[in-house]
């Protein structure tokens, strides 16, 4: 008897504590990490978010490294963003056989550019790599140049194709921050979002009624609290290679490992730091933030103006207090467009800028009749005319 009372004052005593004590997020700073933590020889934690702060850590995140089937993000979101999901894909020979990872596609088949993309980002499949470049471009090196293309459009310069798969070659290459960057750019692709995300799915087997059962290899989907995706990869020279993708609150995070032999490890590591040190913050919902700016010449003496988009930003927990200046035009002069600018907003942390948007009119503030009516008399008397 004397037991089971202790056992009960222990549980409540326990009970207690847990709403006493703060939690791990309630403003505590988060443990540092430093680069004996992580296993990896190459890795990052990048805010991928809206207003995001971009590098949160890094480990040699600018160095050349084969990345092994993480080049599929990339094979994916240009395919997604050359031809549309449905497209009917007749598998050539020359996707046959392909080395490595494989759904065993047949010459001849038919299959729909998003099935083949379930194979590539779910299985890892590199014979769907190379029926997509040829689908796409007409070959696999075409293909490369346009993900090269790409490349350069995202302003990234430690990033070389040479392929769809990312089967090892001396000029196939990335760093973790160009792979960070790739990655936000792909999961900004609500499609892709919704492919990669995706546990299990089934392709057709061929042009029969059967089917293939595709599992999606990355671990964190389905044991990482707000995983939204990513991509595995491996080869003997690249090593362990992962990317992860994961959204709490807002705050959209991206961890980027290569030759990682601990990478799940180090990926949750990563991501529970940045989750614990940062969070995004919503300066200003879209329209929120209203002005009465004056108007000379109008039919009205103001016109309201108004922060077009939603304004969010990425800030450590710790963060002290954010200062909002308002700058606007002193008066507008009609007439006035919707969506021309009248003012700036800016934003302020611990004596840093850190996020600014427009102030732009809501609708149209025409002329005032009597002076179009004056300005219309007046031009045509330069002609000798009168109305």
């Amino acid at each position: 008897m004397r037991k089971k009372r202790y056992l009960t004052l222990t549980v409540i005593i326990c009970l207690i504590a847990s709403f006493i004590m703060p939690s791990a997020h309630a403003g505590a700073a988060a443990e540092p990490i430093s680069a004996k933590d992580i296993s990896a020889k190459s890795a990052i934690l990048f805010d991928a978010g809206d207003g995001g702060a971009g590098v949160l850590w890094e480990k040699n995140a600018h160095e050349r490294l084969p990345m092994a089937s993480t080049t599929k993000l990339m094979t994916a979101l240009v395919a997604i963003e050359a031809l549309p999901l449905s497209t009917v894909v007749e598998i050539p020979p020359a996707a046959v056989g392909i080395e490595g990872s494989s759904v065993y596609l047949c010459a001849g088949e038919h299959q729909t550019l998003e099935a083949l993309l379930y194979a590539l980002m779910l299985e890892s499949a590199n014979d769907a790599a190379v029926a997509i470049s040829i689908a796409v471009a007409g070959s696999p090196e075409a293909f490369a140049d346009m993900m090269n293309d790409r490349v350069k459009s995202l302003g990234l310069k430690d990033t070389h194709f040479v392929n769809p798969h990312g089967l090892d070659d001396p000029e196939h290459y990335t760093s973790a921050y160009d792979l960070a960057v790739i990655a936000g750019e792909a999961f900004r692709n609500k499609d892709l979002r919704r492919i990669a995300g995706t546990y299990r799915s089934t392709m057709p087997l061929g042009d029969s009624d059967g089917a293939r059962l595709l599992i999606n290899h990355h671990r964190l989907l389905r044991s990482y609290d707000g995983a939204i995706g990513g991509k595995t990869g491996f080869t003997k020279k690249s090593g362990r290679c992962l990317v992860s993708a994961a959204e709490r609150d807002g705050l959209r995070l991206i961890s980027v490992t290569i030759s990682a032999p601990n990478d799940w490890q180090d990926h949750q590591r990563l991501l529970n730091y940045g989750f614990e040190a940062y969070k995004s913050i919503c300066l200003a919902a879209a329209g929120e933030l209203e002005y009465a700016v004056s108007l000379s010449g109008g039919e009205q003496n103001t016109v309201l103006a108004s922060n077009p988009c939603e304004i969010r930003v990425t800030l450590p927990r710790t963060h002290g207090e954010i200062t909002t200046d308002v700058l606007l035009t002193d008066i507008a002069q009609a007439p006035v467009k919707r969506g021309d600018r009248l003012g700036t907003l800016r934003w302020s942390c611990d004596g840093k800028d850190i996020a600014s948007s427009d102030i732009c009119a809501e609708y149209n503030a025409a002329v005032h009749k009597n002076k179009k009516f004056r300005l219309i008399e007046w031009f045509l008397s330069l002609f000798g005319l009168k109305i």
